[in-house]
């Protein structure tokens, strides 16, 4: 598994905790908040990827 990996797992009180790897991010959300919170992240690592990309393009 990339040690990257974003994932949302349930927990034993109903709630859910997001990862990344084996670091907690957040926990104590609802599932909509944890889908939320992981869809922003990778969002954000998809812009983060694609600017460094460009900048890359630009340099060379």
């Amino acid at each position: 598994m990339n040690t990257d990996t974003i994932r949302v797992r349930p927990t034993q009180d109903g709630t859910y905790t997001v990862y990344r790897g084996t670091l907690v991010l957040v926990s104590g959300l609802t599932r909509a908040q944890a889908e939320l919170y992981e869809a922003t992240i990778i969002q954000q690592a998809r812009k983060a990827a694609a600017a460094a990309d460009t900048a890359d393009r630009t340099v060379h």
